[in-house]
């Protein structure tokens, strides 16, 4: 049975204060939308119409609200959850840890994990066939969308049922070190992953073919061996079966790269336009913005798994939420519930810091290309054609945009430009 203590007290203040803020953030986005979406930014003129503005206007607030609506419902559920005695009963019904630490484990989180992917599917379906298709980008078939399920169940079991199996040994055979080892076992996936993903996984859900224009290819090889990079291969995905979304992106560890681009932005983008966008991603890795990321992103999973550690042991957290004993495993996700709302508090400046990075490669284009006009038009171009708030709220911008606001993105390019001529 739950404890109405000082803990509990503690989650549920940091629970719904974290909801509050996130709910009140999208609210102020939406009034935002709504008094100023009609309105052509100066960088727009010419470029979008009143027309368009409406479309992004009603994208924009189908989507919101929609995502309101999932948030509360992942709200009440958790709180169901953990208040309503959930997780010892489950517990309860489970092999004795001790004695099948394994067994117990895998079936713990696949049990909820195959719980929490029932609850979304709804809210995946919805999203996919009625908000994408009424704003004209999901062309994906009911089929293709349940092969995709069926995939991505089969690829997440086999990658998270060993990764859960080495955390759970770990856990028991190294009960003082578990979180160091733990560390190093997942930093290690990540980089495996940096190199697997593009050409084991990806290809199971998508066709990768070399592009068939030649003369973008040898554009984009001449840029890559600008800055000392050689190419895998220059190849194009078939998003469009999917969505008419548009993507480029480059993978791969060291100094050799595969660079794959949506047919999707082949078939709406210029040569120049494409070449700017992957002068971009370059400037990325020239500044060793990938690197930086990746250290931060583990000095951070150290710390917190190194937190994690003591708080497993700690028999309040079991008694607060139901349970007889300390159980390491379960330890795991009461410390996530716990503690997990307070990320709200260093999204901005993870956000923040995310931007400066891409104003950075942004004005990295002008070093490789010798101008970023190129990458303006192609900011216009997706901006209008994946129907991107072009009024978003300052605040809520400031909290969740990892990229500048188009608007303001394209100011500060007229502006260096402008600063080159002079």
């Amino acid at each position: 049975m739950i404890q109405w203590n000082s803990l509990m007290v503690f989650f549920l203040t940091v629970f719904v204060v974290s909801s509050l803020a996130r709910g009140v953030l999208k609210g102020l986005n939406i009034r935002h939308l709504r008094r100023h979406g009609h309105e052509i930014p100066e960088e727009f003129r010419g470029e979008i119409d009143g027309e368009t503005l409406a479309k992004i206007s009603r994208y924009t607030l189908d989507s919101h609200r929609f995502g309101t609506v999932e948030s509360l419902f992942d709200d009440a559920v958790t709180l169901a959850v953990f208040l309503g005695g959930l997780l010892p009963w489950l517990i309860d019904r489970l092999p004795v840890w001790e004695e099948h630490f394994l067994l117990t484990g895998l079936l713990f989180f696949g049990l909820l994990g195959l719980a929490s992917g029932l609850i979304g599917l709804p809210f995946d379906l919805y999203r996919t066939f009625v908000i994408e298709k009424r704003h004209g980008f999901s062309t994906i078939t009911l089929r293709l969308w349940l092969i995709d399920l069926l995939k991505g169940i089969a690829v997440s079991s086999v990658l998270m049922g060993l990764l859960l199996s080495a955390f759970l040994t770990l856990l028991r055979f190294a009960p003082h070190s578990w979180w160091f080892w733990t560390w190093l076992v997942f930093a290690s996936f990540q980089l495996l992953m940096i190199w697997l993903y593009p050409i084991v996984i990806a290809p199971l859900f998508n066709k990768y073919e070399p592009i068939r224009d030649e003369g973008l290819k040898e554009a984009i090889i001449a840029l890559m061996a600008k800055v000392g990079l050689k190419t895998e291969g220059v190849y194009q995905m078939d998003a469009g079966k999917r969505s008419r979304h548009t993507n480029a992106y480059f993978t791969g560890l060291g100094k050799t790269k595969r660079i794959v681009l949506f047919d999707t932005l082949i078939a709406s983008h210029t040569a120049e336009e494409i070449a700017a966008v992957l002068a971009h991603e370059i400037g990325h890795w020239k500044r060793r913005h990938i690197l930086k990321q990746l250290f931060f992103m583990e000095a951070v999973s150290l710390i917190v798994l190194w937190i994690v550690s003591q708080l497993v042991a700690w028999p309040l957290l079991y008694e607060t939420f139901g349970f007889s004993r300390p159980i390491p495993f379960v330890g795991l996700l009461l410390s996530a519930a716990l503690f997990g709302p307070l990320t709200i508090l260093i999204t901005p400046i993870v956000s923040a810091t995310q931007r400066r990075f891409e104003w950075e490669a942004d004005k990295y284009v002008s070093v490789l290309t010798g101008t970023t006009t190129p990458l303006m038009s192609a900011l216009k171009r997706m901006a209008r054609d994946n129907l991107a708030n072009l009024h978003p709220h300052p605040l809520y911008a400031g909290f969740y945009y990892s990229h500048p606001p188009l608007t303001e993105r394209i100011a500060r390019l007229q502006e260096f430009e402008c600063k080159k001529v002079s």
